[in-house]
C-alpha cells in the first residue's frame, strides 16, 4: 500500500521491532532515488517482544534510545509496522461505490470482516483499483489492528521524546521497499522469516492478493539445535547461520533443517498454491526471500528445490546510495536482508 511522495527531506525514521530484534534505518530521498543515512540493529533479550506484543516495553524503550543514540539520529518523527495475532489484513470484495460512500461502509459493516470487538480496533482501509474485472464491483484492503497493542508501542516511543507519525504492517512494509527496489517484477512472492514469526504477501501486478503472518521462525531452529546438541545458544546459533562447521554434527544438524524448514515450505506453499488457484494465467516470477532467517545456510536453495521458482536473497539497498565512508560496505550487503522492513517503512513520507 504504496503512498504519495512527500518532500524529499520529509521521511520518516523505520523503526522494525522483532522479538529477536530492533532494526532502524534512515533514509534521505536523493533526485536519483534513495541514499542511506543510518542503520543498526540492536538483540533484545528474549520474551521483550512475543507475537507483535509488548512484554517488557522498559527494556524496549532502552534498547531503540541506545541505538538511535549510537546512530547519532536526530529526527524524532519515527514510523513503526506492527505483525501478529493482533492485526488482521483482509481483502473484500464490494459493490462499486464512491470515496465516502466506502468509508461509511467499511466503518458500519467493519464487523463482519473482523473477529474483534469494532470497538477495540483502529480500522484502515485501500481501495485496490483496477483489482477486479467486474465494473460493478471493487477490491478493498482492509486492516484492523487492536488498540491496545498499538497504543502500547505509541506510548513507550513518546516516552522516549519521539513523534510515531506512521504504523505500517509488517508485509505492506516489505512490499513498499520491494517496489522501489524492483518496480519491473510484479508477480512475486515476499517472504520475511523472523526469528518468530513469518510473512508472506504475494503481489500480482503490483498489488497485494495474498497476505499473512505465520507463527513459525528461525528461532525454534536454534533451539532445536540448541537442545539436540546440547549446547549454548549462541553456538547453536553459528551453527544454523553457517559460521562454524558442523563437524561430527553434520547428519543431525541436516535432519533438524530438514524438519523444520519443510514445516516452513508447506506454509509457503499453501500461499503459492491460493495464489495460483486464483491467478492461473499469472505465474509467480520467483521467491523473494528476506529477514535474519534468510542467512540460515543452505535454506535457498532448499526453497528453489521445494518451490521450483528461483530464489532471490533480498537487499534492499542495492539499489540505494551510501557513504562509504560512514557504513561499511561489507556491513550493508550483510544486513539488508534483515532490514527489509525497516527500510520499508523508512520509505514512507511523514504526513505530519
Amino acid at each position: 500500500m504504496s503512498l504519495p511522495f512527500l518532500s524529499k527531506d520529509n521521511l520518516v525514521v523505520g523503526v522494525d521491532i522483532g522479538s529477536h530484534a530492533v532494526k532502524i534505518c534512515q533514509l534521505k530521498r536523493t533526485d536519483k532515488g534513495y541514499s542511506v543515512l543510518a542503520i543498526g540493529s540492536t538483540v533484545l533479550p528474549e520474551g521483550a517482544v512475543d507475537d507483535g506484543t509488548l512484554i517488557e516495553p522498559e527494556i524496549v524503550s532502552k534498547a531503540i534510545s541506545d541505538l538511535l543514540s549510537n546512530l547519532k539520529i536526530k529526527s524524532k518523527k519515527v514510523g513503526f509496522s506492527i505483525s501478529g495475532y493482533s492485526v488482521i489484513v483482509k481483502k473484500i470484495n464490494l459493490a462499486m461505490m464512491d470515496d465516502d460512500k466506502l468509508e461509511e461502509h467499511i466503518t458500519t459493516e467493519a464487523e463482519q470482516y473482523i473477529p474483534f470487538d469494532i470497538e477495540d480496533v483502529y480500522l484502515d482501509f485501500q481501495a485496490l483499483k483496477g483489482e477486479t474485472e467486474n465494473p460493478d464491483r471493487i477490491e478493498v484492503m482492509l486492516v484492523a489492528a487492536k488498540k491496545e497493542v498499538v497504543d502500547d508501542y505509541l506510548n513507550m516511543l513518546e516516552g522516549l521524546g519521539l513523534q510515531p507519525v506512521l504504523v505500517d504492517v509488517d508485509g505492506f512494509a516489505l512490499e513498499n521497499t520491494y517496489e522501489h527496489s524492483y518496480p519491473d517484477n510484479m508477480n512475486v512472492a515476499l517472504v520475511d522469516i523472523g526469528a518468530s514469526k513469518m510473512n508472506i504477501n504475494i503481489l500480482s501486478n503490483g498489488l497485494s492478493v495474498v497476505a499473512r503472518d505465520i507463527v513459525v521462525g528461525s528461532r525454534q531452529l536454534t533451539e532445536q539445535i540448541q537442545a539436540t546438541l546440547d549446547i549454548e545458544y549462541d553456538e547453536a546459533e553459528s551453527l544454523k547461520l553457517g559460521q562454524n562447521p558442523p563437524g561430527e554434527h553434520q547428519q543431525q544438524i541436516e535432519e533438524i533443517f530438514s524438519s523444520t524448514c519443510t514445516q516452513w515450505v508447506l506454509e509457503i506453499k499453501k500461499a503459492i498454491d491460493l495464489y495460483q488457484a486464483n491467478n492461473p494465467d499469472s505465474p509467480l516470477s520467483k521467491l523473494v526471500l528476506s529477514g535474519g532467517g534468510s542467512k540460515i545456510v543452505g535454506l535457498t536453495d532448499f526453497l528453489e528445490k521445494e518451490t521450483g521458482l528461483e530464489v532471490e536473497l533480498f537487499n534492499p539497498f542495492a539499489t540505494m546510495q551510501y557513504n562509504s565512508k560512514k557504513i561499511d560496505t561489507e556491513y550493508l550487503n550483510s544486513i539488508g536482508p534483515e532490514m527489509a522492513i525497516a527500510s520499508g517503512i523508512a520509505i514512507r513520507p511523514s504526513v505530519i
